[in-house]
């Protein structure tokens, strides 16, 4: 387990469809599925069936995001939705194989998104950080 003093601090580097990651304290890429720290990047599932909800500027890469366990759904007791910050919309799931080792208490950044050729969003690639990282807010 990491001590305070461990606190992983997170830079957002702008890409072509969102944000690559970056340790803040000594510049260097951050891989997206660094467990011994705590990070993942997960792709979004069931975003096809919330198609409207994800055009909403809340889901673009950057904007912190809400996880919300669902213990009574019916598909999967282990089910946490991914929903704006605001909790005014849901946009999809963290992938089944990844919900269960959520302890509850994580950060969600939306970090890539992916569109189709009329421009539209149909997909994002998540972050999933520990409560005590500091994630940079992106620059304009």
């Amino acid at each position: 387990m990491r001590t305070t003093s461990e606190r992983i601090r997170i830079w957002l580097e702008r890409g072509e469809s969102g944000y690559w990651l970056r340790d803040a304290a000594t510049g260097e890429a951050l891989r997206w599925d660094d467990d011994a720290r705590g990070l993942r990047v997960v792709k979004l599932a069931g975003s096809s069936y919330r198609a409207d909800a994800l055009q909403d500027d809340a889901f673009a890469p950057g904007r912190r995001l809400s996880l919300v366990r669902e213990p009574e759904n019916e598909h999967d007791p282990n089910a946490v939705a991914v929903w704006d910050a605001g909790r005014r919309l849901h946009a999809g799931y963290v992938p089944a194989e990844a919900a269960p080792s959520l302890r509850g208490d994580e950060q969600a950044v939306s970090l890539w998104e992916f569109r189709d050729e009329s421009g539209g969003r149909i997909g994002l690639r998540v972050l999933l950080a520990p409560p005590d990282a500091w994630i940079q807010e992106p620059r304009a």
